[in-house]
């Protein structure tokens, strides 16, 4: 078998943590993946917590198997990839002793104390929200003084692991988007939002861009990897990042990454606020470029969910071929969006569907259903996103797991009436844009693969479908208010 070169890489999502090694080509030869063990904390009621050791351990196991796995493969550099807004806190010993991913809302009732929102949406690039590392840090700080008074620094998920396999803590600008800490036009911490939030600078590691060398592993990491004490730690950065280096799009070109959450996002080398603040302003991987994202939140996990109660035992092929025979008036799902800025709060949500129960509404319909509000939720946010920033390209990068469903991309480019344009290795976008970045860092000049897929939008547009669902989300956002009230 011919010996090839390529990378390790660590990505740890909100669900699952995988660890994979893609050769230098962008192909991704060997994937390990387990879930991660999240913990709830009473004192909060929508908190998450997970336990740095414990998610190393199972790190460091996923990678031993997947190296073993592929002997074939010469190990040249290793990178991260994560869940943006989860962060994990170090202690003066350089302990890391607990993790809070995105899905930790500890923060949400003092979100309302940050005054001046203005302020913070111009120079964060978004609102406050407990989505957002700094709220973390200050519910912390509220109400558990104890772990609060260890803290000396902390960082990302991704930038925790080459911190791990180097011994270099740093944050990368991708991530530090998402602390509320970080001046995104000027590209550096902001000793003002630190101020505002009573944050000390001294808690805020450097900054250091996407590919980017730490140095070489550390020897101890090496032998318990088995891989040689030279091979290089560069720096990585978001997964929505990540995934959109995959697709190769050009600068003003719009990604649509279907993931847990479903971030469309615009490319731009113009630095730009929302005056109406509906869209986020990022730092991207590419130091040279911003990305202008809007986001309905929580989708895709949503569809892993009902997968794993409808079809326990059956792939998602079988789910694509029941769903191809439906009708698609049948059923309609509320899972998640209900026309509100607010992600990922807890609300009552749905399916609408007729009654008495026809004979033969079957699993699929509610499968279906829930692909086709997240394409729906696509084409709200899409629209919102061209209402920030004019775009009259005929088509729109995919990338992302959700786009192994056939069905979902259609009807997004059906709702769109754009091309969808998917490139090979979509699937696993942020472990194929790890590679895309170890390439610049290595000066390798190896060509990824460039097949693209065009799914073509039919002509007889969805919109009555697209909106009745916009009907759905109206009359469960009535429940919502009434039942809080």
């Amino acid at each position: 078998m011919t010996i090839k070169q390529g990378y390790l890489v660590f990505d740890i999502g909100t669900g699952n943590a995988r660890v994979a090694i893609v050769a230098t080509t962008g192909e991704v030869v060997h994937v390990e993946r387990e879930d991660i063990h999240y913990e709830t904390e009473p004192l909060y009621p929508d908190s998450r917590y997970f336990s740095p050791d414990l998610l190393w351990k199972q790190l460091v196991g996923l990678a031993k198997k997947a190296i073993a796995s592929v002997p074939h493969v010469t190990i040249k550099a290793i990178t991260s990839t994560s869940q943006r807004q989860g962060i994990v806190l170090q202690d003066q010993d350089g302990y890391s002793f607990i993790g809070l991913p995105n899905i930790d809302n500890r923060g949400r009732e003092w979100e309302k104390e940050l005054l001046d929102p203005d302020y913070i949406y111009k120079t964060t690039g978004r609102l406050p929200s407990a989505l957002f590392s700094a709220l973390k840090l200050i519910a912390l700080k509220k109400r558990q003084p104890l772990l609060w008074d260890q803290i000396t620094s902390f960082t990302s998920i991704s930038d925790w692991v080459t911190y791990k396999l180097s011994g270099v803590l740093i944050y990368e600008p991708s991530q530090a988007t998402e602390t509320l800490l970080y001046d995104v036009r000027k590209k550096e911490w902001s000793e003002a939002m630190c101020a505002r939030i009573g944050l000390s600078p001294s808690l805020l590691p450097e900054l250091r861009w996407s590919g980017s060398i730490l140095g070489e592993i550390l020897p101890t990491v090496a032998k318990e990897l088995e891989v040689k004490e030279d091979v290089l730690i560069v720096v990585g950065g978001g997964d929505t990042q990540l995934a959109i280096e995959s697709t190769f799009a050009q600068n003003h070109d719009i990604v649509i990454v279907s993931g847990t959450t479903t971030p469309i996002c615009k490319i731009t080398d113009e630095y730009s606020v929302d005056n109406e603040r509906r869209a986020w302003t990022n730092s991207h991987t590419d130091k040279k470029r911003w990305l202008l994202e809007t986001n309905p939140g929580i989708t895709g996990l949503n569809y892993q969910k009902l997968k794993n109660i409808f079809y326990p035992n059956e792939g998602y092929q079988q789910m694509e071929q029941e769903m191809s025979k439906l009708e698609m008036t049948d059923c309609i799902s509320v899972l998640g969006m209900y026309l509100t800025d607010e992600k990922n709060a807890s609300k009552k949500g749905g399916f609408i569907f007729n009654a008495p129960l026809e004979q033969d509404l079957s699993r699929a319909h509610f499968t279906a259903a829930a692909l086709w509000e997240i394409a729906c939720t696509i084409r709200w946010y899409f629209d919102q996103l061209c209402e920030v920033t004019p775009y009259n390209l005929p088509y729109v990068w995919a990338c992302g797991g959700g786009f192994q469903s056939e069905t979902l991309a259609q009807f997004a480019a059906n709702l769109l009436q754009k091309e969808v344009h998917i490139r090979q290795g979509f699937n696993q976008a942020s472990v194929v844009g790890a590679a895309v970045i170890c390439n610049q860092a290595l000066g390798v000049n190896d060509a990824l693969s460039g097949d693209i897929k065009v799914i073509t939008p039919d002509r007889g547009h969805d919109d009555w479908m697209y909106e009745e669902w916009k009907q759905a989300q109206h009359f469960f956002s009535k429940i919502n208010a009434a039942y809080n009230n």
